[in-house]
C-alpha cells in the first residue's frame, strides 16, 4: 500500500542494545527517526484461547514471578489487542501492550490483559537456558475455536463450510476476554496476518477447549493451520522465517475431574493428527506439552483454567530445546512403550518402557482399553472404552488388570 515500506537487515549477533537511525527525504526536507534500545535475538509468537491469555498475575506463584521480572531486561514483550476482521489486515488495528522491557509493570498487568503466563514463563525459562534476548508476542483471545485462527484456504481444504457451533454453558458469560468470536478466519485476518512481515523463530499454542463440542475436524484443521502459518510467514518475510519453523502446543488439560467429557480426550488425540505423539509425519518439527495431569478443580477462574502455567511452560521449553535448538541431551517425550503384551491366562496387559527412563507410578488410575472386536467402535468418543487399573509396576513396566469379559478382545489401550 501507499506509504508502506520495510527494510531487511543483515543477520546480527544476538545481543544489544543498539540504535538505528532512519532518514526520510520529504521534498528536500530531511526527517530523522531514531530507534533506541534495540535488541537482537529470537522472537516467539504465543497464541490460542483463554489459557494462553491467562495472565501471570492469575497463575500460581504469579506475585513472585512479577516481582522478579525486572531481572530480565533482555526479554521484550508485545500484546495484541482483541480485534476481528472479515478480511486480512496488513497492520494491527489496536495494540494492547506495545513493545516493552520486562518489568513488574509490563509482566503484571490486569487479569486477562497482559502478560500471558504461559508465554512469559516459556520466554523466561528459554532465556535462562539460552542467555540471549528473547522477544515474546502474545496474540490470543479466550473462547475461540481453531477455525477463527485458520485461513480460508485451510478451512476449504478441510471441507469446513459452517461457522455455527454450540458454545458450552461455562463460556456463555458474556466476558469478551474468555468468550471470543467464532467466525471463520476472523482472527487469522486481524491478529495473525498483520504479523506475517515480522521474522520469527517459532510459535507456541494453547487452544482446543472451544473445539471439544465438534472435535472431528480438528485432526485436519490444526495441522493445516500450522502448515499455513509456516507458509505465510515464510512468504511474508521474504524467506527470513523458516518455512518449517518450530511449533509447540499444549495438549489440553481437564475441566471436570468428576465426570468424563469425551470431547476432551478426542481433542487431545486430534491435536496430534491422530498419531498420539509429535513430531510425526503429518506434523513435522512440532512439539507438545502434556497438561492432563495439571487439572485445577478449585481454580477461581473456573476449572477449565488451571493456574499451574509454570509446569506447562517448562514442558514447552523442553520441547523447544529439542526441536528448535537441536538439544540432543534433553528428554522431552514419553514415556512411550516399546512393547504391549496381552497375557490371557492372567487377564492382564503388560506395557514395557525403555529401561533408561526409570518411570514412577503415582496413581493406579488413568488407563483405559477398548474391548470391541469391531475397530470402528473404538473411536475416541466411543462408550466401549473401560477403565483398567495398574496392579503392579517396576521402574520400566506396568501391568494393567482386565475385566473377565474383555481379555480376548483387547483392541486398543490408552
Amino acid at each position: 500500500g501507499r506509504g508502506v515500506w520495510k527494510v531487511t537487515l543483515q543477520p546480527m549477533p544476538a545481543g544489544g542494545p543498539h540504535q538505528f537511525q532512519g532518514v526520510h527525504d520529504n521534498h528536500g526536507m530531511l526527517q530523522w527517526i531514531l530507534l533506541k534500545d534495540v535488541m537482537f535475538g529470537d522472537v516467539w509468537v504465543c497464541s490460542g484461547q483463554s489459557n494462553m491469555a491467562f495472565t501471570v498475575g492469575q497463575a500460581f506463584n504469579g506475585r513472585e514471578a512479577i516481582a522478579k521480572a525486572a531481572k530480565y531486561p533482555n526479554i521484550r514483550l508485545f500484546t495484541a489487542d482483541l480485534v476481528q476482521s472479515d478480511k486480512p489486515l496488513y497492520d494491527l488495528e489496536k495494540i494492547l501492550q506495545p513493545w516493552s522491557v520486562a518489568s513488574p509493570e509490563s509482566v503484571g498487568g490486569p487479569a486477562w490483559k497482559y502478560f500471558s503466563a504461559v508465554c512469559w514463563f516459556f520466554g523466561r525459562d528459554l532465556y535462562n537456558h539460552l542467555g540471549y534476548p528473547i522477544g515474546l508476542v502474545a496474540t490470543s483471545w479466550g473462547g475461540t475455536p481453531v477455525e477463527a485462527w485458520s485461513s480460508p484456504q485451510v478451512l476449504e481444504k478441510c471441507n469446513i463450510t459452517q461457522s455455527d457451533r454450540a458454545i458450552p454453558e461455562d463460556w456463555q458469560n458474556g466476558d469478551p476476554e474468555v468468550s471470543g468470536p467464532s467466525g471463520h478466519s476472523v482472527l487469522w485476518n486481524a491478529m495473525i496476518h498483520p504479523f506475517l512481515n515480522m521474522t520469527i523463530t517459532g510459535a507456541i499454542w494453547y487452544q482446543g477447549e472451544s473445539n471439544t463440542g465438534h472435535s472431528d475436524t480438528y485432526s485436519c484443521t490444526f495441522p493445516g493451520m500450522i502448515d499455513s502459518w509456516r507458509k505465510e510467514w515464510y512468504m511474508g518475510t521474504g524467506g527470513q522465517t523458516d518455512r518449517h519453523f518450530p511449533f509447540g502446543f499444549v495438549q489440553i488439560s481437564t475441566e471436570t475431574p468428576d465426570k468424563i467429557l469425551m470431547g476432551y480426550p478426542a481433542i487431545r488425540w486430534h491435536q496430534t493428527a491422530d498419531y498420539g505423539y509429535v513430531p510425526n509425519p503429518a506434523m513435522p518439527n512440532v512439539f507438545m506439552a502434556v497438561a492432563v495431569d495439571l487439572g485445577d478443580p478449585d481454580s477461581p477462574y473456573g476449572s477449565i483454567h488451571p493456574r499451574d502455567k509454570q509446569d506447562v511452560a517448562s514442558r514447552l521449553v523442553l520441547g523447544a530445546r529439542a526441536i528448535a535448538y537441536n538439544d540432543t541431551e534433553v528428554t522431552y517425550q514419553g514415556p512411550r512403550p516399546v512393547s504391549v503384551t496381552v497375557v490371557p491366562e492372567k487377564w492382564t496387559v503388560q506395557r514395557i518402557y525403555p529401561r533408561s527412563l526409570k518411570i514412577t507410578v503415582k496413581s493406579s488410575d488413568g488407563f483405559e482399553v477398548c474391548c470391541s472386536p469391531d475397530l470402528d467402535k473404538c473411536s475416541m468418543t466411543s462408550s466401549e472404552w473401560v477403565a483398567v487399573p495398574i496392579v503392579s509396576s517396576t521402574s520400566y513396566s506396568i501391568t494393567l488388570q482386565l475385566q473377565q469379559n474383555c481379555w480376548d478382545n483387547v483392541t486398543y489401550v490408552r
